[in-house]
């Protein structure tokens, strides 16, 4: 059984589809990116997944239950841990005391390792916390009761580079254990060192549901070379390279492009001329996100 499940969730105000006959699963012990840039349905999604709001149609459940009933929902949200895109706390009380109170809620047997962890400032009033502390109360709250399922919503907003890699490196080891994480976001570098699979989301469609690999292997691999001597004008002409530049200089010329044919025919290309450097790797990330959007949308 799958830990999260999602069938045909569609969810309209008015005249407006925020999200239109999404479809995915997300397995027990997975780590599930999901994609997409700012408005394009990712925290609708999310907020309806959780019971915030009703769906317009289609099902949802976690852990088996249908979140859409309350009793179901209570049944699930008691094994389920979650972050919000902008987490809000009494600003008044102390991050000690917000912390109180959620554990008073829902249980806190992992709240002292997380405080160590991330380290907020719990003697603080929530008014003086910059974002980041702000975020790092958010994670030790959505953690701190040991849930099966912890759905997180653009969840390394905020932090620092440094507090980025220790919430990334926290999070492959929640996989470990066997925790499932859903998690939002348009930081396309951490999805690719921490997740399983990936979902992108369009105008409130589901345009993929990949492993990050073949993503990967979709857009192809990034070739630069340095060539000496001038290139004629029909090299690099063969099935598969696109997006070819050519910069001449010192006797020499720099050509990169993106490939994705096939590897012996690429060789047998290269072997053609005098090469003084060759660099394969495989295309940025951002690169694979905008083939789905066709670079006129930002994330």
């Amino acid at each position: 059984m799958a830990a999260i499940e999602l069938r045909d969730l569609t969810k309209r105000y008015g005249d407006l589809v925020a999200v239109d006959g999404v479809s995915f699963e997300v397995e027990a012990g997975e780590v599930f990116g999901f994609l997409g840039p700012n408005g394009a349905g990712k925290t609708t999604t999310l907020r309806t997944l959780l019971g915030m709001q009703a769906p317009t149609s289609g099902s949802v459940s976690v852990l088996g239950y249908d979140t859409t009933v309350e009793d179901q929902r209570l049944d699930a949200l008691a094994d389920t841990g979650f972050l919000p895109s902008n987490p809000q706390f009494d600003e008044q009380a102390t991050g000690r005391e917000v912390l109180d109170l959620h554990e008073s809620l829902k249980g806190g047997s992992r709240r002292a390792d997380l405080v160590d962890r991330f380290e907020p400032p719990l003697d603080r009033p929530v008014r003086e916390y910059s974002t980041g502390n702000v975020q790092k109360l958010g994670v030790v709250q959505a953690f701190m009761h040991d849930p099966d399922v912890v759905i997180l919503d653009e969840p390394t907003s905020g932090l620092d580079p440094l507090l980025q890699d220790r919430f990334n490196e926290f999070v492959r080891e929640e996989r470990a254990r066997g925790v499932t994480v859903l998690f939002s976001s348009h930081v396309l570098g951490e999805v690719r060192r921490i997740c399983d699979r990936v979902g992108v989301l369009r105008d409130g469609k589901l345009v993929a549901v990949e492993d990050v690999e073949t993503l990967l292997d979709r857009s192809g691999k990034l070739v630069r070379a340095r060539v000496v001597g001038d290139l004629p004008p029909d090299a690099f002409d063969i099935p598969g390279v696109s997006e070819v530049t050519r910069r001449s200089t010192d006797g020499a010329t720099r050509v990169s492009f993106t490939f994705t044919g096939d590897v012996d025919a690429l060789v047998d290309e290269l072997d053609r001329y005098p090469l003084e450097e060759l660099d394969v790797e495989e295309a940025p990330l951002e690169e694979v996100f905008l083939d789905f959007y066709g670079g006129d949308e930002g994330a």
